[in-house]
C-alpha cells in the first residue's frame, strides 16, 4: 500500500459516491489473518495519535478533584468532580448515559480508585474507563489542554471478538494528504503491533459513511 494507490482508490470512491448532504467519514478496513483471537496476546487493541485530526470532534470529559476542576471546566466538555461520584454510583442509568455521551474520559490519578469503584463497571465493558495507554491519567492542571488535543487525533484500533480492524481516518471534504498520511500511519502501527506484521494482513478496503468499501 503507497500514497499513488491510496490516491487513486480515494479519488475512485469520490467518483462513484452520491452527493451526500454532510461530509462522510473516510474509513480504513483491514481483514487480517492467521490469528487465534481466543488468544488474548493475538486479540488487537491499541490507540493511535495520527498525525492530523479526523475533523470529527472527540468529546471529552475529566473526573477529577476540586484542584483540577478548574482547569478542567476551561478545556474539557464536561467535568465531574469528586463529590459528584456518588449520584452515579447510585444511578446506574445515570453511568450508561455518559458512557454513552462521551468518547474519552480522563481521570485524575490521586482519585483512580474511586473511579474504577464507581465507574468501572459501566465504563469497563464500554472499552471506557481512562486508560494510561493515551495519557489519560493526570496529574497537575498544565497536561490537560495537551491532552484534549491529542484526544483529537486519537483512534482505537481493535480486532478482539472478528478479525476485522474499522477505523475512521479523516473526511471526505478534508485535505486529501492529511488524509493518506493519517492511513498510511494507521496502518503501519498495525502492522507493528501483529506478530506476523505485514503476514498478519489479508486485505485492505477504504469506504465512506455511505459507500461500498473497495479494495485498495
Amino acid at each position: 500500500m503507497d500514497k499513488k494507490t491510496i490516491l487513486q482508490t480515494l479519488e475512485k470512491l469520490k467518483k462513484d459516491s452520491k452527493k451526500r448532504n454532510f461530509s462522510q467519514s473516510v474509513d480504513l478496513i483491514v481483514t487480517l489473518k492467521d490469528l487465534d483471537l481466543k488468544n488474548s496476546e493475538q486479540q488487537v487493541d491499541f490507540f493511535v495519535n495520527l498525525h492530523h485530526p479526523i475533523n470529527k470532534k472527540k468529546n471529552v470529559c475529566a473526573l477529577v478533584g476540586p484542584e483540577l476542576a478548574d482547569e478542567c471546566k476551561k478545556i474539557c466538555d464536561e467535568t465531574i468532580v469528586a463529590t459528584q461520584f456518588d449520584a452515579f454510583k447510585k444511578d446506574p442509568k445515570k453511568a450508561k448515559a455518559l458512557a454513552k455521551k462521551y468518547d474519552f474520559f480522563i481521570a485524575q490519578g490521586s482519585l483512580m480508585t474511586q473511579v474504577a469503584s464507581v465507574f468501572g463497571p459501566t465504563f469497563g465493558p464500554r472499552g471506557k474507563m481512562p486508560n494510561p495507554k493515551v495519557g489519560a491519567i493526570v496529574a497537575a492542571k498544565p497536561q490537560i489542554k495537551p491532552l484534549y488535543e491529542k484526544l483529537q487525533k486519537t483512534v482505537q484500533l481493535v480486532a478482539k471478538k472478528e478479525p476485522t480492524i474499522h477505523v475512521m481516518v479523516g473526511k471526505e471534504d478534508q485535505d486529501i494528504t492529511h488524509v493518506i498520511d493519517n492511513i498510511l500511519y494507521a496502518y503501519d502501527q498495525l502492522i507493528h503491533h501483529l506478530p506476523k506484521e505485514k503476514n498478519n494482513i489479508n486485505k485492505i478496503y477504504l469506504k465512506f459513511t455511505m459507500s461500498k468499501a473497495i479494495k485498495v
